[in-house]
């Protein structure tokens, strides 16, 4: 079955960890053998295995942070460092564009002919080396690249199309991660030049105070592209029921994701894999996303954002996944718990495609 993937921090991964996406996952952690740091030799994507995987469309991100607290690799000093970053990581999906590995989806017309040539290949074999271009959607996690709302029509015309506009910490835009902070000045400003462009707004990651001030303000579409459920695992990072039908109430839809410690209460975050924690399988994901479903009263709402990748690797994901093609095995799992085949196409790719036809046709 064809995916929908809703949050990929390619370019982050290719230049900021020096990644030949080009490669295998298996290749890369070959690769990386013995280096230190987190994640390194763990790796979960990369272009071939989005192919076996039939990862047909994602959403690439941009992500480069400027809080005031400086992390190596994303959290920059000065948002014109940010800026800069981000830019180098639009360039790097263009140079994927340009050696026919991938195609940037900016209008109705090219998602229409994208999804398209990927029916077709799926239904003459599906045969991974002769798979179309990947299909990529871009988005921004944390507007701190974007120096000036006035900016933005300059990225919307490069090909931005959705924005989280905060992560962790105190972004200049809005509160996210961690913080109890609302939007700014900027993120009052920014989400409405948004809503005068048709950029769609991703709520993940915004605080509590954030989102609900977000959502009155902004009249255009509204995601949570990787966001799971506190209901199931408490957490300021994860939405609340009353945020999941905020989200629901505007034909929104909510993407799970599959970091580990955000699908298992008490799971720990390390280095490596560390068998003290209770074990997380692809049934955790499926939990999030039948809670949705509950929520919502139908399929129409949940959907898929792995994340995978995003800053940990193999020690941090359910355990029954060793890349990202193992996706596949999730419309079995949907149809152990009772769902009919449509509904498991519209969560697998369905309610995406709903939702950018209806943003891109307004």
């Amino acid at each position: 079955m064809l995916i929908i993937d809703a949050h990929l921090d390619l370019a982050w991964n290719a230049l900021q960890w020096n990644r030949d996406l080009l490669l295998a996952a298996h290749t890369i952690r070959t690769l990386e053998t013995g280096l230190p740091g987190k994640a390194r030799g763990l790796g979960t994507v990369a272009l071939p295995d989005m192919r076996r995987g039939r990862v047909a469309l994602s959403f690439a991100t941009l992500l480069a942070r400027s809080t005031g607290r400086p992390v190596p690799h994303v959290d920059f000093g000065s948002p014109a460092q940010a800026q800069g970053v981000a830019r180098g990581q639009l360039a790097y999906y263009r140079a994927l564009e340009r050696m026919g590995q991938a195609r940037v989806i900016g209008d109705l017309g090219a998602l229409e002919a994208h999804w398209e040539a990927w029916r077709a290949w799926e239904a003459a074999g599906a045969a991974p080396e002769s798979a179309p271009p990947l299909g990529f959607i871009i988005s921004m996690e944390g507007a701190d690249p974007i120096l000036a709302p006035d900016e933005l029509e300059e990225w919307w015309r490069a090909g931005l199309r959705l924005i989280g506009i905060t992560h962790y910490g105190p972004g200049r835009y809005a509160g996210g991660t961690g913080t109890e902070l609302g939007l700014s000045e900027l993120g009052v400003a920014l989400l409405a030049e948004m809503e005068r462009l048709g950029v769609v707004l991703d709520l993940t990651h915004c605080s509590d105070q954030a989102f609900w001030q977000a959502i009155e303000r902004f009249g255009g579409p509204v995601i949570a592209s990787h966001n799971n459920c506190r209901a199931l695992v408490p957490h300021q990072r994860q939405f609340d029921d009353d945020q999941l039908r905020a989200i629901i109430a505007r034909d929104g839809v909510i993407g799970a994701a599959l970091d580990a410690w955000m699908l298992k209460p008490g799971w720990v975050a390390s280095e490596r894999p560390n068998p003290a924690n209770p074990p997380v399988s692809l049934e955790d994901v499926v939990d999030q996303i039948d809670h949705v479903c509950q929520l919502a009263g139908s399929s129409r709402h949940a959907a898929i954002g792995t994340d995978l990748d995003g800053g940990f690797g193999l020690e941090q994901v359910p355990a029954d996944l060793d890349t990202i093609a193992d996706l596949q095995r999730l419309p079995e799992l949907l149809a152990r718990r009772g769902y009919a085949e449509a509904d498991i196409a519209a969560i697998m790719h369905g309610n995406w495609l709903r939702l950018l036809r209806a943003a891109w046709s307004r």
